[in-house]
Parts: C-alpha cells; structure tokens; sequence
C-alpha cells in the first residue's frame, strides 16, 4: 500500500484505548465512532490532507487517551482520488457494531 500524497483527501481508521461516547464524533470532524469488543474505539473518516490529519491526532492527544493503531484505508479509484467511497479492507458502514 502506498502514501496517499500530502495535499490528497485520504480515509483513516484510528483505534484508541477506551470507549468514547457519540458526542466526540463533532469534536473528532464527524468521524464515525465505533466501539470494540476488547475495550477501545475506532474513528474512521476522512481528512483532507496532512496537516487535518496532524491536528486530528493533536485531538487524541489532547484526550489523552492512548493512540493504539494509524491505518490508510484503501478506497476505490472510482471516486476520482476524492478520498471518499469504501474501503476495500475496512467499512465503517458494515461494523456491527454502532454507538447509541
């Protein structure tokens, strides 16, 4: 998997320890929360470039809650490079597992 270039939107899941309730999903620019069975949360959205994603991960310092994963989502070439779509290994869409 390559980098998506630095001034490209691009899809992100974070997985941070603990479960973050609804009311972060504003604070976090409308990433979709999900909680996990194992105790953390996952935020996957999109940012549209580098320097969103530097200050969204500024925000899960601030937290300071604990930053477990960073992963790229891929996201199919139909959208033009938008950043926007599905990702082939990861849908926030199909989680089974919503917040209230």
């Amino acid at each position: 998997m390559t980098s998506p270039p630095p001034d490209v939107p691009a899809s992100y899941e974070l997985r941070i320890g603990g479960h973050l309730d609804q009311h972060w999903s504003t604070w976090f620019d409308g990433f979709t929360i999900t909680h996990q069975d194992d105790g953390t949360s996952t935020l996957c959205g999109v940012v549209r470039d580098q320097s969103d994603l530097h200050g969204l991960l500024a925000k899960v310092r601030d937290l300071g809650t604990p930053l477990l994963s960073l992963t790229h989502l891929e996201v199919p070439d139909n959208d033009g490079g938008k950043g926007t779509g599905t990702s082939t290994d990861t849908d926030p869409a199909s989680r089974d597992q919503q917040l209230r």
